[in-house]
């Protein structure tokens, strides 16, 4: 898989670059601003990429920016944003984007590297996954508003949080102590409550953990 790494920091994506190169990626390239990292995936599209949300020129938002870019320009391309802070307001523009492929980390999470990896083939592979951190405040501000299309209990809330953060089936049971049956069960009924019937189960998923967190 190509990536391309965006991060003012020489350090740090030099220092991802040797991460994921030694882990089965392969990094094609990285790039110091927002500016560049576009004329990058315009010249050698890659299947990923990993760009830092405060960029040069104005240390701000051009990260974040630019990634929502090339989702509307590249939509097969998939993007992983990296903050050093929770920011719902950018997770929600983030995750608004409708084709999934989306991720939106602390920049802490790259320290468990084995699973920090298999959140970025789950984005490649279509998967919209978020920070735990990120999913703990969104998903509060959902609970505090409420559902509007349908009532969901307190354990399809927890399983539709665990979803956000791109965990299995099979880890969702065992975060919570259920059968797989279970789970599989709890998450038909989120789907009916969001009324999707989407053939395409990742899609589905992508579309829940969205609904859910932006209502």
């Amino acid at each position: 898989m190509r990536v391309l790494i965006a991060d003012d920091e020489p350090l740090i994506r030099e220092g991802l670059a040797l991460v994921l190169n030694r882990n089965g990626f392969l990094v094609s390239e990285t790039v110091g601003n927002a500016d560049d990292l576009l004329l990058a995936v315009q010249n050698n599209p890659p299947q990923l990429v990993i760009t830092d949300i405060r960029m040069p020129p104005g240390m701000r938002d051009e990260g974040l920016v630019a990634a929502l870019t090339i989702k509307k320009q590249h939509p097969a391309i998939a993007v992983v944003v990296l903050s050093q802070h929770v920011q719902r307001q950018y997770a929600s523009e983030l995750i608004a984007e409708p084709t999934g492929g989306v991720g939106y980390f602390l920049k802490q999470r790259v320290g468990d590297i084995e699973r920090f990896c298999a959140d970025l083939r789950s984005v490649a592979a279509g998967a919209t996954v978020l920070d735990p951190e990120i999913v703990a405040v969104m998903g509060a501000q959902a609970r505090r508003r409420g559902l509007t299309a349908g009532e969901l209990t307190r354990r399809q809330q927890e399983v539709i949080e665990l979803m956000a953060q791109g965990i299995s089936n099979a880890g969702i049971a065992s975060a919570l102590h259920l059968t797989e049956r279970s789970v599989t069960g709890h998450i038909s009924r989120i789907y009916e409550v969001f009324g999707l019937n989407v053939e395409d189960d990742m899609h589905r998923r992508v579309l829940a953990v969205t609904r859910y967190l932006m209502k």
